[in-house]
């Protein structure tokens, strides 16, 4: 579990709870219908941008990438990819089978040479996959951030339906305070749904998209060298660039006192 997003929802909720209570009673800041607008009116705003499935298939992603960690890292999978290697050259593709990729995307790749997959049917076959989940990851993003636009939008609808409602009945003076807050309370909705809500998690996708897009290219790069039964330690030299820098140098550092042991 991705423990910074329920952390950050805690803290920024938290804040807000407290600003309310410091000042006024909490239940002030809570009016049904106002926000039934917001979030009604959000909801057919997507619905009008996008299709419909692909707005489901968003919300699940947008959920899965703000709290689900994913399994895999790049060293992780490069260690796999060489351990792959080195089996592949020593006891053929069949042995393939007897290692447990952790990583759906590898797993898929592994299979292929275990199948005896032609080299450009591979590339083609992994390298469309590739693609087709990024854009997925992509229009995620899409929807969220149409999300955090359209929630604010109709958070002042709904303060100008407040504002006609309030202007039509001026007989009370009395009433013009309380009728204004009400009012207001729309916009405060619209704002904590698009800036709380949606617009960060349209971030992390965004984020959790770019490390896929490396992690995957990592992965065919190195199952078609593998295919290619390339000697392990250049595979490991053209992967490197895919990984962090410190991971890079911990690696050159390994290699370095592997020959010292073994002169000894």
């Amino acid at each position: 579990m991705d423990i910074t997003t329920l952390l950050g929802l805690v803290i920024g909720i938290t804040v807000v709870a407290l600003a309310v209570m410091t000042g006024s009673d909490m239940w002030i800041f809570i009016n049904i219908p106002g926000f039934l607008i917001v979030l009604g009116g959000t909801f057919a705003a997507t619905l009008i941008k996008f299709p419909l499935s692909t707005v489901f298939v968003a919300l699940r992603l947008g959920v899965k990438a703000a709290f689900v960690n994913e399994k895999s890292r790049p060293r992780e999978l490069l260690d796999t990819i060489l351990d792959c290697a080195k089996l592949m050259r020593k006891e053929g593709p069949m042995a393939l089978s007897q290692i447990d990729a952790g990583n759906e995307f590898l797993s898929k790749g592994m299979q292929f040479l275990v199948d005896g997959y032609d080299f450009d049917v591979m590339r083609k076959a992994m390298t469309s996959e590739m693609e087709l989940t990024i854009q997925r990851h992509e229009q995620g993003e899409k929807i969220f951030r149409g999300i955090g636009e359209s929630a604010p939008a109709f958070g002042m609808i709904g303060t100008l339906v407040g504002l006609v409602q309030m202007l039509s009945n001026m007989e009370d003076p009395k009433s013009i305070g309380p009728a204004m807050a009400i009012a207001l309370l729309t916009t405060l909705y619209g704002a904590l749904i698009a800036n709380l809500v949606a617009l960060p998690i349209a971030d992390k996708l965004a984020s959790k998209t770019e490390q896929e897009r490396v992690s995957m290219s990592l992965i065919l790069e190195g199952i078609l060298e593998v295919h290619d039964r390339q000697n392990p330690n250049v595979i490991e030299e053209l992967l490197e660039v895919y990984l962090p820098e410190s991971e890079r140098s911990k690696s050159v550092d390994e290699d370095e006192e592997e020959p010292s042991i073994e002169g000894k």
